[in-house]
């Protein structure tokens, strides 16, 4: 990554920011056993290691948490839980990618994005079946979900 978009990263309101996003959303703790509660004081001790090796592009990733989650029908669905502080840096490298790539993006997309949900996007199907539109097509699998009956 340009050293000046890195440095767009560790701005103190994008630190603040994230910070706060990870302690609101709680989750279970990665490989390291740290929780989310216990971040602020991880990066009052750990913050200036963590904001050089990223500026340099130093940064590794810790290995995530495997952890297997029961399906009603049997099988089970494989989660990777990373640690505590990669989620803190993916929160303030989000927040810089979003303002970047985010309104490039079509109107039609609602998958992934801020703002923007399930229920959107099926409403935003009825719309366009209503107004006379004859396919829906799912593009993360690729496949036409049904044709739309207007």
């Amino acid at each position: 990554m340009h050293e000046w978009l890195m440095e767009e990263v560790v701005m103190p309101e994008r630190v603040r920011a994230a910070c706060a996003a990870v302690i609101r959303n709680g989750g279970a703790p990665g490989i390291d056993g740290m929780t989310a509660k216990q971040l602020r004081e991880h990066l009052a001790t750990h913050w200036e290691v963590i904001r050089d090796k990223l500026l340099k592009g130093t940064y590794i990733p810790s290995p995530v948490r495997k952890v297997e989650i029961p399906k009603p029908d049997g099988g089970v669905r494989v989660l990777g839980i990373p640690t505590v502080q990669d989620r803190f840096v993916q929160h303030m490298l989000v927040q810089v990618l979003t303002a970047i790539f985010d309104p490039a993006f079509s109107e039609c997309s609602y998958g992934f994005r801020p703002g923007r949900s399930a229920q959107g996007a099926v409403k935003a199907a009825q719309k366009f079946a209503r107004a006379g539109k004859a396919w829906v097509v799912d593009m993360v699998h690729q496949q036409v979900l049904r044709p739309c009956q207007p």
